[in-house]
């Protein structure tokens, strides 16, 4: 049993991107510490002087109340939503916390796959801990 949980969702994706969710309650001891994060891929910065001056607070702010929305029915569950690479962010985030596990969701590899590598494969290859690949 895990005791301090991550999950990272794309909120890009349906809900149902929430069947981590599912593997997390048969894997949680009682009482573990769960922390959804979202990653919001950084702007370039050619972009970014074309977006309104509050367009990354807002971002913010509805991926958070989204994220919060998707995760409402599980017991002590936290949300955070960072900026950056979503690979290096949960990488981060997991040596920070002391995560002891990682439930992540991944999509069938395609060509574009192979050669770029998916968030998922980065976060199996370089975690600190278990990483729990759901599909």
């Amino acid at each position: 049993m895990y005791h301090n949980i991550l999950i990272p969702l794309a909120l890009a994706t349906p809900d149902d991107s929430l069947r981590p969710v599912e593997a997390v309650r048969k894997l949680a001891s009682p009482g573990a510490r769960i922390t959804f994060l979202h990653v919001v891929e950084d702007i370039p910065p050619q972009a970014a002087g074309f977006l309104p001056a509050q367009y990354v607070a807002d971002v913010h702010r509805e991926r958070l109340a989204e994220l919060s929305r998707r995760v409402a029915g599980v017991e002590g569950a936290k949300v955070d939503v960072v900026e950056g690479n979503a690979g290096a962010r949960i990488l981060e985030r997991a040596e920070a916390d002391g995560v002891d596990c990682i439930v992540i969701a991944s999509h069938r590899p395609g060509l574009r796959d192979w050669f770029l590598g998916s968030t998922a494969a980065r976060v199996v290859r370089h975690a600190p801990c278990s990483v729990l690949v759901v599909r």
